[in-house]
């Protein structure tokens, strides 16, 4: 059935664009024009699900352009939506349907957000979900060999925009130490887990308080994590899964205020990314 296509283009439109909900718009927009055509029309193509993905791949490539305007216009850094665990107490639709691997970690969809909206979709579409180049360029607009180029290109920025990652036990490690510091407002033991050169950023969109710049250094970071927690009053921070990585949530009376995403190597904290936008936390307070 062709509406069975719709979680892998789920996966493939988050990918692309690194929110869910324009994700959600991007697929139902296929599928809207998917349902536009006659029955004969649609009788007369041969793979739907190849029908399906270049349509969602050409509405996502229009999308990441208008996106670059929109995100300069938006208040303070924009981060990538991030993903509860399945079954962590979320509900199925939508955030369940994408699948949690490295290519939804923060990490990744930062440097996602480096790239231009061509690159961004032919090394997604190749290099994440194995599409020949043949059919990247009939999505892309342009020739094979260039989209073997721009996925190249894309492929440079990863390799040099990303750290080795620890082992995800090692991360949970580091995590859950960093939450016990913060907890005891302990300043020594919070710089001792963050990287000299860590940077935390986030995102409050003009809709919660944030940071409106990235904070950089192990000890600033440090000093201003424990200023927030004094100031903030009662909340509890809880070990979670966040897209697919050891995490942390602050909850004040029972709602999910902020989700962080953690970048560990070497076995301290390199980035920090936390996300304080209440409309890219929905699927955390349902």
């Amino acid at each position: 059935m062709i509406e069975n296509e719709r979680r892998r283009l789920t996966n493939l439109a988050y990918r692309m664009l690194g929110s869910v909900a324009e994700a959600e718009d991007a697929v139902q927009e296929t599928y809207v024009r998917w349902y536009a055509m006659s029955e004969k029309q649609r009788g007369l193509i041969e793979s739907p699900g190849a029908w399906l993905t270049r349509v969602a791949g050409r509405i996502c490539l229009d999308q990441l352009g208008s996106a670059r305007v929109r995100r300069e216009r938006y208040v303070g850094e924009w981060i990538p939506e991030p993903l509860p665990e399945p079954g962590d107490g979320m509900p199925a639709d939508p955030a369940e349907r994408i699948t949690l691997d490295e290519s939804v970690s923060m990490a990744f969809l930062v440097v996602l957000e480096s790239m231009t909206p061509a690159e961004r979709v032919a090394f997604i579409l190749h290099d994440v979900f194995r599409y020949p180049f043949a059919e990247v360029a009939d999505i892309v607009g342009r020739t094979p060999a260039a989209c073997r180029q721009l996925a190249s290109s894309a492929r440079r920025r990863m390799e040099t925009s990303r750290a080795p990652v620890a082992p995800a036990a090692r991360q949970a490690a580091v995590v859950r130490d960093f939450k016990r510091a913060w907890e005891a407002r302990d300043i020594g033991a919070l710089i001792g887990l963050l990287d000299p050169g860590a940077t935390a950023v986030t995102d409050g969109g003009g809709r919660a308080p944030a940071l409106l710049e990235p904070l950089a250094g192990g000890e600033r970071i440090a000093h201003t994590w424990v200023e927030l927690a004094s100031k903030a009053g009662d909340f509890t921070i809880v070990e979670r899964s966040v897209s697919g990585r050891p995490g942390l949530v602050v909850e004040i009376g029972g709602e999910v205020v902020t989700v962080y995403s953690f970048e560990v190597a070497a076995d301290r904290i390199t980035h920090i990314w936390a996300v304080r936008n209440p409309e890219k936390l929905s699927p955390w307070n349902r």
